[in-house]
């Protein structure tokens, strides 16, 4: 490699990581595997590194039993491959919003001593490219005492302000794998409707905000007769680009990067890595900027479409746990369900399965022991799933409760209305 930047070997990149130290690690596509490995190799000569990311994809060695003494997981987000240590014991989870990790770094309130990133390779001005995955992984760079990078050509090179110069990587090794990818999944019947339902709500010249998923991608699929549509949002995949092909989304309408896609990572098929390299009108911003309420709501019927695992008949949201088992995290939710809430406009949609696949009632009398609240019930406007849409904003305990028990199973309203009844005296 012609720049100036020291190469070195995974083994002697990860030798600079010492007991008793904080290590991020970028998270998502972009989760430098290749490092992680190499650390995990070390279990023996190191105790009690506190590993923090949020969500990440492949390997997470430093999670098994056998290595407990030697890391432990403080994270912000508990994806699948680090459910089974934090309900162990082995890690622990902050509850936080997406909005705001940033200033555990740039505070100083959880200091970090090395950064574990992947990057594309510098340009011939010695800038490397963070691709898909810059969220929180800018203020960690700014912030932490040693960078270590994994080089891989396969990293799109992204427009916006993920981008690092060579300067600021102390270490690297280099790699050429694919990042990691998703293909969509298929909606179900079920997952359809609701899609359906929720693009009922969508407006001409919305700005929309989704996550990663078949109820997202369902909504997305039946858009395609819509206008001048707008993306700002923490995240996307696949379900943009035939809206994009179509020229359905053109963010013409929005205040905030007018005719820009704008997020803080992306997650899908390398088809969709192949759409953002090198693409300006794809725009990567930190989760600071794109998670930030006040610049949410700049934009112009911020249609705001996220999920839940419970909603109680009063409409308290919990979307991040199961009852006291940590299962993912606050996320942004909340970021983006004020932000279109207070937008020119704008919608905040909660959209679910009537039912779990286990056939138990989504919506409940009371939510589970231990559950935790991710969106208040002062914060919760348009409830979506298979049977309707209903709007609780302005209504009472009385009307919320009727309003979602219409929208509940069939065969769970009975017990929910008998529930209701004697909670609220009628």
């Amino acid at each position: 490699m012609s720049q100036n930047i020291k190469i070195v070997s995974p083994e002697e990149a990860v030798s600079h990581v010492n007991s008793n130290q904080r290590v991020f690690i970028q998270g998502a596509a972009m989760t430098p595997v290749a490092l992680i490995d190499a650390l995990v190799k070390r279990h023996e000569e190191l105790k009690n590194v506190e590993v923090m990311h949020m969500h990440t994809e492949g390997r997470a060695g430093y999670t098994e039993e056998q290595y407990k003494d030697a890391f432990k997981i403080n994270s912000c987000f508990v994806g699948g491959n680090v459910r089974k240590s934090i309900q162990e014991g082995r890690g622990d989870y902050i509850p936080i919003f997406l909005s705001e990790i940033h200033w555990l770094f740039r505070r100083n309130i959880l200091p970090l001593d090395v950064a574990f990133i992947q990057v594309s390779p510098p340009d011939i001005h010695g800038y490397c490219s963070l691709g898909v995955s810059v969220d929180i992984t800018l203020p960690a760079i700014e912030t932490a005492k040693v960078v270590i990078a994994q080089i891989n050509p396969n990293v799109p090179r992204t427009h916006g302000d993920g981008i690092i110069h060579i300067s600021r990587i102390h270490y690297a090794i280099e790699t050429d794998e694919p990042i990691h990818a998703h293909d969509l999944t298929e909606a179900s019947a079920v997952e359809q409707k609701i899609g359906e339902n929720v693009a009922s709500l969508v407006e001409d010249g919305a700005t929309l905000q989704m996550g990663i998923g078949a109820i997202p991608n369902a909504a997305l699929n039946n858009l395609y007769n819509h206008k001048d549509l707008g993306i700002h949002t923490e995240m996307f995949s696949d379900g943009v680009l035939p809206l994009i092909e179509k020229g359905v989304i053109t963010g013409s309408n929005k205040v905030v990067k007018n005719g820009k896609l704008v997020t803080c990572f992306a997650v899908g098929s390398q088809k969709l890595y192949d759409f953002m390299d090198d693409n300006p009108i794809v725009h990567m911003k930190e989760a600071a900027y794109t998670n930030d309420t006040a610049i949410i709501r700049r934009n112009p019927k911020v249609t705001a479409i996220n999920s839940a695992i419970e909603i109680d008949i009063t409409g308290q949201v919990c979307a991040d746990t199961i009852g006291k088992y940590q299962f993912s995290g606050v996320g942004g939710q909340m970021d983006f369900i004020r932000g279109a809430s207070l937008s020119p406009g704008g919608k905040a949609i909660l959209a679910m399965p009537s039912i779990t696949n286990k056939g138990i009632s989504k919506i409940v009398p009371y939510l589970k022991e231990g559950a935790g609240v991710t969106t208040t019930r002062a914060h919760v406007h348009y409830i979506v799933t298979e049977y309707g849409v209903v709007d609780l904003f302005g209504k009472n305990l009385k009307q919320r409760a009727k309003a979602l028990i219409s929208i509940a199973h069939p065969d769970a309203r009975e017990a929910l209305e008998k529930e209701a009844f004697e909670r609220f005296r009628g």
